[in-house]
């Protein structure tokens, strides 16, 4: 069952946030992940939600996202991006 990774992010720090842009995409690809959303405008329909952000990933199996996260290659980005932005992660199961 495929999975996804979603985060609401607010950047803090734009230039180290875009050092982590440039690296973060070939670890994705390196576990099998992909973006389907990466930015863009974001327009609140219901609720108090309104994030400037969005980004959401899908990966094969929750297992493969997991992986993703825990890996010595997103580590360093990872601590990066805890340093350039705030965030909301989690991880879930879908179709």
């Amino acid at each position: 069952m495929a999975a996804y990774v979603v985060v609401e992010v607010n950047v803090t720090d734009p230039q180290l946030y875009a050092e982590y842009g440039k690296g973060v995409s070939a670890t994705i690809a390196a576990y099998g992940g992909k973006f389907l959303v990466r930015g863009g405008a974001v327009e609140a329909k219901e609720g108090s939600w309104n994030p400037k952000r969005v980004v959401v990933l899908e990966f094969a199996s929750m297992d493969q996202a997991r992986k993703w996260y825990h890996s010595p290659e997103y580590k360093p980005l990872l601590d990066m991006r805890l340093k350039a932005a705030n965030a909301k992660l989690i991880l879930v199961e879908g179709v």
